[in-house]
């Protein structure tokens, strides 16, 4: 009994004084970052506010092909049958289908609901959206695909291709999964170069306040409340839709898994106001990566689904482009029938997979779907071109919970999920924001 209670007084740790956690932190930057963008918007459109949240996200993208190559060769190089990583994908496939599917329904729904674009008078401007239409006119399947090849693995790497990179990581963890023991030396090294990479990850989280207020206080400052205009109302219902499909559609499934969709959200504030702050899903990839290590899944699973849910698995996305879709064929006054709308939901799931969690991605691809289901809607992107800044925070923030679920999902589907770490964390008996911890027991 008293060996019990002195081990559990080990692990309790003093709470940390309220102004040094991170996530209070990012908050009042974000807030900070609101008052100065509205007030004093010659000060918040300034470069060098500006550069620090554009500086941050490039110190986050700097380490994430290196995470991504560590995690997913390390996991893939533990596993002893080769079958269970094309197991695992199939499994994450599976369920990025289904899951997209009932994305894009709901805002197609959602969208004739409530026909917010009827009445806007919209007077589109092709030449704003140019650029995008042309990007989006360049996009072939066949290009995707054999974009996922790299030229050259370093290359791949000094990009930061997510893909590419996740191409080369598989086979090389397939290639040291075959030496069996004469890799042991290699797994040894990449297990501490990831641990190390970690550490790198922790420094720069503390400057995540910085990025949070340079990126929110020259949006605020460069659009501006004035911004929004009659556009508010897709604004909103953008946001009522994606609160809908995570407490309802993602709250079912984890309910099904046995766990609280908001203690989850609340296990991953930190990297959620970290998106918030960025509009960049991508900022907090390493970060959430570790966290659903420690929250019980799978590493082999984590290292697998939550990089290629980056690019297959965008919910945020797809409700965004049935959403936007419809609101532009109301504001220009284009019918589209039912086997119209059914090809939006066909055409949106292609091209939305290879849409990163980069503000401007999701524009993209909208583009890029507008000129398949009717080509007369493209000049309509002008329409919501002024107010895309708003809405790619929380087609953001949807990306990365809907991607941590996934890893919970496929790692409880393959028998691999630790129950009791996982309640201990959403509980809080564990510090989940103790990154520095995690990085030194490894």
């Amino acid at each position: 009994m008293a060996t019990t209670t002195i081990a559990q007084a080990q692990t309790v740790k003093p709470a940390k004084p309220w102004y040094k956690v991170l996530y209070v932190q990012v908050l009042f930057a974000i807030l900070l970052g609101v008052v100065i963008g509205w007030l004093w918007p010659g000060l918040a459109t300034n470069d060098w506010i500006k550069a620090l949240g554009d500086g941050f996200i490039k110190l986050i993208k700097m380490v994430i092909a290196p995470i991504i190559f560590c995690t997913v060769v390390s996991g893939i190089s533990h596993i002893q049958d080769a079958s269970k990583v094309g197991r695992v994908g199939i499994k994450a496939l599976i369920y990025f289908e289904v899951v997209s599917t009932f994305a894009l329904v709901l805002g197609l729904i959602m969208g004739n609901l409530f026909q917010i674009g009827h009445g806007l008078a919209a007077k589109p401007d092709a030449a704003a959206v140019a650029t995008y239409a042309k990007q989006a006119a360049e996009q072939k399947s066949v290009d995707f695909v054999l974009n996922i090849i790299p030229d050259s693995v370093v290359g791949a790497l000094a990009r930061g291709d997510i893909l590419q990179v996740l191409l080369f990581a598989i086979l090389f963890g397939f290639s040291m999964m075959a030496m069996g023991e004469r890799a042991n030396r290699l797994r040894d090294i990449i297990d501490d170069a990831a641990h190390a990479v970690f550490g790198v990850i922790g420094i720069i989280m503390k400057a995540a306040p910085f990025g949070a207020f340079g990126a929110m206080a020259y949006t605020v400052g460069k659009f501006g409340p004035a911004a929004l205009g009659n556009l508010i109302g897709l604004i909103a219902l953008f946001y009522a839709t994606a609160a809908l499909f995570v407490f309802v559609v993602l709250g079912l499934i984890a309910r099904f898994i046995s766990f609280s969709i908001f203690k989850f959200i609340a296990y991953i504030k930190d990297e959620l106001l970290i998106v918030l702050g960025t509009s960049s899903s991508e900022s907090a990839l390493p970060q959430l990566m570790e966290k659903l290590e420690r929250l019980g899944c799978s590493k082999p699973v984590v290292g697998l689904v939550v990089p290629t849910g980056y690019s297959f698995n965008l919910d945020g996305t797809n409700i965004y482009m049935t959403l936007a879709t419809l609101f532009i064929a109301q504001a220009l006054g284009v019918d589209l029938n039912f086997g119209q709308q059914l090809t939006i939901v066909f055409v949106a799931m292609l091209t939305s997979k290879g849409a990163s969690g980069v503000t401007g991605a999701g524009f993209i691809t909208l583009a890029a779907t507008l000129s398949v289901v009717n080509p007369a809607l493209v000049p309509g992107m002008a329409i919501v071109f002024s107010i895309d800044k708003f809405m790619s925070e929380v087609r953001a923030l949807t990306n990365i919970t809907g991607n941590g679920v996934a890893a919970v999902v496929v790692s409880w589907w393959e028998g691999e999920l630790d129950h009791e770490k996982l309640h201990a964390n959403l509980n809080k008996q564990i510090d989940p924001s103790d990154l520095e911890t995690a990085v030194t027991t490894g």
